[in-house]
């Protein structure tokens, strides 16, 4: 059994004792929300945004007063199978247009956790890394205007490069794009090894949601919200 699968396996069993039952918010009454959050939950998660996402948007939603706040989960496997995140990044970026067209006064957050925050960062990057063949039904990066509904994003749990390699070395690297990069957080436990080089306590990877790093990138996300994704 490989590392990563042993990881896997008690993150999974932290995960299942630490996951409450995900509660998919309905959809506003109005047609635009306030906010939109998109956010990828983690490997093995079940469909929906995960207990990282579920804490963060719980969180944002405490501190953003009375604006609507509607959330979408990235459709995306979440398995084992890392090629698969592409289609992770097809949905986000999809869902992402087609707010930024259809909804342009919604400020956007997007967030992701540990291999949704892979997902999440690919999703803004500036471009297709040189000699990588993009998945069918990735065409490039999205139009540099769209970076102007998006008012911040967060990263929980992020694949460093080397624990990315050991796992699917057909992988390009992780890198959120120039548009973007002012105004994410990317949180990362230093004991986690799937985020940190020198992280060794798997169990780490499954605290996110219960470490006060959500609310942390709860409290960023809405200053960032106050500006539109500028730095004051």
């Amino acid at each position: 059994m490989s590392v990563f699968s042993r990881f896997l396996g008690a993150a999974a069993l932290g995960a299942s004792v630490l996951l409450s039952p995900v509660v998919i918010p309905s959809a506003s009454a109005a047609p635009c929300p306030d906010v939109e959050v998109v956010f990828a939950r983690g490997t093995f998660e079940p469909p929906g945004v995960g207990d990282t996402g579920q804490a963060f948007v719980d969180a944002l939603r405490g501190q953003v007063g009375g604006k609507s706040v509607d959330v979408y989960p990235v459709n995306y496997p979440a398995s084992l199978d890392f090629s698969t995140a592409a289609d992770g990044i097809i949905d986000a970026t999809n869902k992402i247009r087609d707010m930024a067209a259809s909804c342009p006064n919604t400020k956007m957050v997007l967030g992701g956790y540990s291999q949704g925050a892979a997902v999440m960062a690919y999703a803004t990057e500036d471009a297709i890394p040189t000699g990588y063949t993009m998945p069918a039904g990735i065409t490039g990066p999205m139009a540099p205007e769209v970076a102007n509904h998006v008012a911040a994003v967060a990263l929980f749990g992020k694949p460093s490069s080397g624990f990315l390699q050991s796992i699917y070395t057909g992988a390009p690297p992780i890198t959120v794009g120039h548009l973007y990069s002012g105004k994410t957080t990317d949180l990362c436990i230093p004991e986690d090894p799937i985020c940190s080089p020198g992280g060794n306590d798997n169990g780490a990877h499954t605290l996110y949601a219960v470490n006060g790093m959500a609310n942390q990138a709860a409290d960023y996300a809405a200053r960032h919200l106050t500006t539109n994704g500028k730095v004051a």
